[in-house]
């Protein structure tokens, strides 16, 4: 095939997937004296998608048990080739992964070839990347927009568009050569590459009473070294807004044996140092808990053996026999509480029904019911938003706070009733009230949970999380919403003391109002209005673009149970369930739904 030259032509490759052509326009960069390249020659599997941007040379499908990643395997330096082609080389080559980036290790010194860490991070960016004078001889600058970065244990952090950052590296002669002689370690690819590359992984960890697993999202490249990436994840803990908020199993100082964790049939052999036979038989039940949870996303791999020195070690106590399975993706009853003649009562089967025990609250003006699971804690707001109340059956109501403004309560495990709001200052405060207990006529005990990362902002929604460790918060500040989760830090008592800082959130909507779990993993987010159509959208916090659900006329509430066909929408005209992609009418009966939590 005659090479093109890039000023006359941008690179066109065409695969043959599922039957159907798909094109895609690739852009690449002089990679050589003479400025010619080498076509791009794509056989990747049913699942892979062809990126339109990245580094050049050819693919072909991974075909390992584990990953589905296609292998991009880029073209290495030229004979004579100048510093910046050099380097502009190097940085393409950052998407052949294979062989630990044996490619891109040719464009380097030779020490640097050896010390350099591609696995470090890897930052991704945003259209075309360029490379610059540094003002020195031989110093230059990788100049990107950057997307987002992942560091090496999978973490993402996510930039706004714009975000420009520069990599410093110099070049010196090897053998009348130019190759890399300074630069820091980790990759850059596009994120078009990054899209068809990694994939997201959930991995887990414990709430603090290893009740119950809570996801951790992290990005890897899904080839066949992805079981080794989830293992070493998992022992090295969790991501900073959670670190402080779950638990984990794994002793400090634990590691891998070995480079790998084969699998064997279905099993992951997991081959970790002494401390797994020093653990007790309960740790050792519960790192095979996270780990079992962790594989899940696996098809290929239907079990995990722990093993020390290449040897299987028991995991259950002969004497105690096995711990109770930890709970995953906790779920919610079928049952919703809602308003219906200025009282609270439980809406389920399109009817509303009284509930037992609870008094009338008709005075209050009741609005933004929750309820915890158990139904023997019951939180409202008073008229126009103002004053909190909880209800416990066989109780009168009681006020928790009185101030002017809240977001609608949420209750966590543990019948804590938490609601954000300006506090005496006027400066937001989230605040967690604990009724259950408290003697009739006092005040409930409560604390104010520590976010300063909320300060300037109106919090409009705040939901605990179903597993009792993350919180959902949606707040704005001057007209623009932010999406974020925060965890759940507790003292010694188990009461809640502060929130982490949290991670943001992608979100198309401009005026939302709302933000509600669905799963452990899936969040929806809409806006409200008295009459037009409002399209609320699900957040997945393993990547991708929010997803539109139906529009829908006039939203006044949504409430959201087990999962995306469990979304409920009220509006004047009624209550309307999302059945696939479109809204199907109850009837009436309630306004406000809300589900336990």
């Amino acid at each position: 095939m005659k090479p093109l030259r890039r000023s006359r032509f941008a690179w066109l490759s065409r695969a043959w997937l599922s039957g159907a052509w798909l094109s895609r326009a690739w852009s690449s960069r002089l990679l050589g004296a003479a400025g010619a390249l080498l076509a791009i020659v794509l056989t990747v599997s049913a699942c892979a998608q062809i990126p339109t941007a990245g580094a050049v040379g050819t693919s072909k499908d991974g075909g390992s048990a584990i990953g589905n990643a296609p292998q991009y395997i880029p073209l290495g330096p030229q004979s004579g080739a100048g510093p910046q082609s050099i380097i502009e080389g190097f940085f393409n080559a950052g998407s052949g992964y294979q062989n630990d980036f044996t490619v891109a290790r040719q464009f380097l010194a030779p020490s640097n070839a050896v010390s350099w860490k591609p696995s470090q991070r890897t930052l991704v960016y945003r259209g075309s990347a360029s490379v610059v004078s540094a003002g020195r001889p031989n110093a230059y600058r990788y100049e990107l927009d950057v997307a987002y970065s992942v560091d090496q244990d999978g973490i993402m952090t996510q930039y706004p568009p714009g975000t420009k950052q520069s990599i410093d590296v110099e070049v010196s002669q090897i053998d009348g050569q130019w190759r890399v002689s300074k630069l820091p370690d980790g990759t850059v690819i596009p994120e078009e590459t990054f899209k068809v590359l990694y994939r997201a992984f959930s991995v887990y960890f414990y709430d603090p009473s290893f009740a119950v697993l809570v996801p951790d999202v992290r990005w890897f490249i899904d080839n066949s070294g992805v079981a080794k990436s989830l293992v070493s994840a998992v022992i090295a803990g969790p991501a900073p807004y959670l670190k402080t908020a779950v638990a984990s199993a794994f002793p400090p100082g634990i590691r891998l044996e070995r480079e790998s964790v084969p699998i064997v049939g279905t099993i992951a052999q997991v081959d970790l140092t002494s401390e797994l036979r020093d653990a007790s038989f309960t740790d050792r039940q519960r790192m095979h808990s996270q780990l079992v949870r962790t594989f899940a996303a696996l098809p290929s791999v239907g079990g995990v053996s722990l093993r020390t020195n290449q040897t299987e070690v028991a995991i259950e106590d002969p004497a105690t026999g096995k711990l109770p399975d930890p709970i995953v993706d906790p779920k919610v009853p079928a049952w919703q509480v809602g308003i219906a003649d200025n009282q609270i009562v439980q809406y389920g089967s399109k009817q509303a029904s009284k509930i037992d025990g609870l008094g009338s609250v008709a005075a209050f003006g009741p609005s933004y019911p929750a309820s915890d699971t158990e139904q023997h804690l019951y939180a409202f707001l008073g008229a126009d938003g103002k004053a909190l109340y909880s209800l416990i059956p066989g109780q009168p109501a009681r006020l928790l706070d009185s101030r002017q403004r809240f977001s609608p309560p949420s209750i966590s495990p543990g019948d804590w009733v938490w609601t954000a709001g300006p506090g005496a200052t006027g400066a937001t405060e989230v605040v967690a009230y604990k009724p259950v207990g408290a003697q009739p006529g006092t005040d409930a005990p409560h604390v104010t949970v520590a976010a300063p990362w909320l300060s300037g902002r109106t919090v409009k929604s705040l939901r605990v999380g179903r597993d009792g460790v993350r919180v959902l918060v949606l707040s704005e500040s001057d007209g623009q919403p932010a999406l974020q989760i925060a965890g759940i830090v507790r003292g010694p008592d188990g009461n809640p003391k502060s929130l982490t800082d949290p991670v943001t959130l992608p979100i198309t909507s401009k005026s939302a109002d709302i933000a509600l779990w669905v799963d452990e993993s899936t969040i929806v987010v809409s806006g409200t209005s008295p009459s037009d159509p409002v399209s609320p959208e699900l957040v997945s916090l393993q990547g991708g673009d929010p997803r539109s659900i139906s529009p829908l006329a006039g939203i006044e509430a949504l409430s959201a149970g087990n999962g995306e066909q469990s979304i409920y929408a009220m509006t004047k005209d009624g209550i309307f369930l999302l059945v696939r992609t479109s809204w199907t009418e109850q009837g009436k009966g309630a306004s406000q739904l809300a589900f336990a939590g």
